[in-house]
């Protein structure tokens, strides 16, 4: 299946142009006494079940990151079974978001990215929204329209952190270009890698309150794993 990706050295000079694009929008400023928000998205699909549950033991670390960068406000959304796509309220302690994240049971069903996405640009759109997490195994939908509007997200100054679950070398070849045309970061993860994804979610939290400068410094004293987002944030690595 790897031979159906597309070529990365034949990417069209539209496509870098719209990266350039992207790059040079000014991102919005936050007032002082804003809070961060963030947008925690999750495919509750029936393969995603293990990993659902680590999450939810782990989620509270993003609150525990923040509240020194005034803190931050979580909304979760999820798809699963036949059509189904959730949204939850904004939450802003642990408590309220693993009573939520607890309640959710996963369903088998095909995956509906477009609609985490197209959420978020009407979200940003609608008050304003620092980052998105999307936790994800596969992508059974139009890679072209996804990225399109992932675009949107890079347009707004939101963009997509993908953590990509498995090995499947289509869906990492969907999740990069989201994280890439958004200006966000992909990595990958495993159910022996609880520990790098409470990590990787601490320091997108962190970047959802306390911005770029937050997240670079986070980086300078963690290393690691933290320090691969900002060098994918910064054009550094594929």
């Amino acid at each position: 299946m790897a031979d159906d990706l597309p070529d990365k050295s034949s990417r069209p000079k539209d496509v870098d142009a719209f990266l350039n694009k992207v790059a040079a929008t000014p991102k919005r400023a936050r007032k002082h006494d804003q809070r961060g928000r963030l947008m925690f998205a999750m495919d509750a699909t029936a393969s995603r079940q293990p990993s659902w549950d680590t999450a939810a033991s782990i989620q509270g670390q993003m609150f525990k990151e923040t509240a020194a960068l005034g803190g931050l406000d979580i909304q979760l959304a999820f798809y699963r079974g036949f059509g189904e796509f959730k949204v939850g309220p904004w939450s802003t302690n642990e408590r309220d978001l693993l009573r939520l994240m607890t309640s959710v049971f996963c369903l088998a069903g095909e995956t509906q990215i477009s609609k985490v996405l197209q959420h978020a640009v009407n979200e940003a759109k609608r008050d304003r929204l620092n980052a998105l997490v999307f936790v994800g195994d596969c992508v059974e939908e139009d890679v072209d329209h996804l990225g399109k509007i992932a675009g949107e997200l890079g347009l707004l100054g939101v963009p997509a952190f993908v953590f990509h679950e498995g090995h499947d070398p289509l869906a990492k070849f969907a999740f990069q270009q989201i994280a890439t045309l958004s200006g966000g970061a992909c990595m990958n993860f495993d159910h022996s890698s609880a520990s790098m994804l409470k990590e990787l979610l601490a320091a997108v939290a962190v970047y959802a309150a306390g911005g770029r400068a937050a997240l670079e410094d986070k980086a300078k004293r963690d290393g690691g794993a933290v320090l691969q987002i900002t060098d994918q944030m910064n054009g550094n690595s594929s």
